[in-house]
C-alpha cells in the first residue's frame, strides 16, 4: 500500500522523514493523481487558511473529499485536524478556514497560545504501552467537545488531544517531532500499511 502527506504547505519534511523510516516509498501529494495513488494519507500540521486554500487551487478538495468520505485510513495532526473537524469554535486569529466535516468534533484554532506558548507535555494514547507518548504542542488546537461519532484516543491529564472516527484519525499534537515512532506505527498498522 502507498502512502502518502499532502505536501502543500506545513511541516511536510518531517513527516516524510519520520515515514520514510516505516515505509520508505512514502510519497507527497500535490495532484489528485498523487491522492488517487495512495492508500494512507497523512495530513501535516502549518497554517490551516493556507492549507485550505491551496487544497482548493489543486483541484485536491472534491476527490480528497470524496476519498475521506469513503474510508481513506487518514491521520491529520494539529492543522489537519482543524481541516477535518465538523465544527470550528470562532477563534481570535482571523476568519476559520472551510473543514471536510469527517470528525465529529467542536475545535478553536491556536487555542493554546501563541508560538511562543508552545509546549511539550506527555500524553496518554490509548492502545500505546509503556512510557506517556511526548506530545509537541506547537500553536495546537483544542478539542472542545466530542460527539457521538468519534471515540477519544489520546489525553493530555484530563484533556482529550486525540480523536478517531473509523480509520479517521485527528491528533493536536505533533507525533512526527517526537522521536517517538509508536502513534505511527499504530497507525499504520492498522492502515494495513505494515505488515
Amino acid at each position: 500500500m502507498n502512502v502518502g502527506v499532502l505536501a502543500l504547505q506545513g511541516d511536510v519534511p518531517e513527516h516524510l522523514r519520520v515515514l520514510r523510516e516505516l515505509v520508505p516509498d512514502t510519497i507527497p501529494v500535490r495532484s489528485p493523481a498523487d491522492l488517487a495513488s495512495v492508500g494512507a494519507l497523512f495530513l501535516p500540521g502549518g497554517e490551516s487558511t493556507t492549507i485550505a486554500r491551496l487544497i482548493e487551487e489543486m483541484g485536491l478538495w472534491a476527490p480528497l473529499r470524496q476519498r475521506l468520505e469513503h474510508g481513506l485510513p487518514t491521520l491529520a495532526t494539529c492543522a489537519g485536524l482543524i481541516l477535518l473537524a465538523r465544527d470550528l469554535a470562532p477563534s481570535a486569529y482571523g476568519r476559520d478556514p472551510p473543514t471536510f466535516g469527517v470528525l465529529d468534533v467542536r475545535v478553536r484554532r491556536n487555542d493554546y497560545g501563541a508560538q511562543r506558548e508552545s509546549f511539550e507535555a506527555p500524553v496518554r494514547v490509548d492502545g500505546i504501552g509503556g512510557r506517556p507518548f511526548p506530545g509537541v504542542f506547537i500553536r495546537s488546537p483544542r478539542i472542545l467537545g466530542v460527539g457521538a461519532d468519534a471515540t477519544p484516543i489520546a489525553w493530555h491529564g484530563e484533556e482529550v488531544v486525540g480523536v478517531r472516527a473509523g480509520t479517521i484519525w485527528g491528533l493536536t499534537f505533533h507525533p512526527e517531532l517526537a522521536r517517538d515512532l509508536r502513534v505511527h506505527r499504530k497507525f499504520l498498522a492498522q492502515a494495513g500499511a505494515l505488515l
